[in-house]
């Protein structure tokens, strides 16, 4: 996850720094459950109402909504909610952070009964930015993702990159195990205020791709950092290129020789993977004599 490079949104870039996302976890962030731009968004996705809907997206800028690796506009995005003639819809709050008092940041996860035909469930993980403009709330920009497969965070609690960690170290143990056990590194760039770094990091423990991590890979987890700024001797050597977004993943020898590193940001929109990519990834990459 990069949100700067990641949406390009010239409006982000000219109110909010880059290290303000990490930073809003110890800001007062409001309950989403009672920020009432939200709660409107909701209503008026339950009820059908596209013209409410509709006038909570931002025209000045206009809203910018990504759906996987396509950019929509708004019109795009309420036809889609609408479209689904929704029965009910569960919200579970996942994180709301505030960088900035009229500047709102909500990942949310929807379970939605469908008024469709065949009346079917589906999940949606969704972030939403709010900007204050003027007196009033409006929805800047959105990334939505529709049924993934890989599991969604319900929370974003747990330190998947402890920040004392001496990453230096751990990789060090981590290439007198793999050379004892015939393994390669996986060293894993990101931070905990990454949703997507979550997303992979439970990615990583199904049942049908633990056994290949476990069989072929020492795993290390490298923080980068509420700025990205952190490890950065080791973000040159593995080769990773921050401004793709992260995670971002290097394979390495266990004498340390780099052997390939993710270039594209393949893996930092993990919430949209599946189970079948990565598990392509972690096969093509293992070491060659198993």
């Amino acid at each position: 996850m990069n949100y700067l490079t990641r949406f390009a949104f010239l409006f982000v870039l000219a109110i909010i720094p880059s290290f303000a996302w990490a930073q809003a976890a110890s800001s007062a962030a409001p309950d989403a459950a009672t920020f009432a731009p939200f709660q409107q968004w909701v209503a008026a996705v339950l009820t059908g109402d596209a013209a409410t809907l509709q006038a909570l997206y931002s025209t000045d800028p206009p809203a910018q909504i990504r759906v996987k690796d396509q950019m929509i506009d708004a019109n795009s995005d309420v036809n889609f909610w609408v479209g689904m003639k929704v029965r009910s819809m569960r919200v579970e709050i996942i994180r709301t952070t505030t960088p900035r008092p009229d500047y709102t940041h909500i990942i949310f996860r929807a379970d939605i009964v469908t008024g469709l035909p065949d009346g079917h469930s589906t999940t949606v993980t969704d972030d939403h930015f709010w900007l204050k403009q003027g007196d009033q709330w409006k929805l800047a920009s959105a990334e939505r993702t529709d049924a993934p497969r890989l599991k969604q965070p319900s929370d974003m609690k747990k330190e998947v990159y402890p920040v004392n960690a001496d990453a230096h170290a751990e990789i060090k143990e981590a290439e007198a195990k793999a050379a004892r056990e015939h393994k390669r590194l996986l060293l894993v760039f990101g931070a905990n205020w990454c949703f997507d770094c979550h997303v992979l990091d439970l990615a990583f423990q199904r049942p049908d791709l633990a056994p290949i991590l476990a069989a072929n890979y020492e795993v290390v987890h490298i923080d980068l950092g509420p700025d990205e700024h952190k490890n950065p001797d080791l973000v040159k050597t593995y080769e990773i290129p921050l401004n793709k977004g992260i995670p971002a993943l290097a394979v390495a020898e266990a004498d340390g020789k780099l052997v390939v590193s993710q270039k594209n940001g393949e893996f930092e929109d993990a919430r949209a993977l599946t189970p079948e990519v990565l598990a392509e990834f972690l096969n093509k990459w293992k070491p060659q004599s198993q």
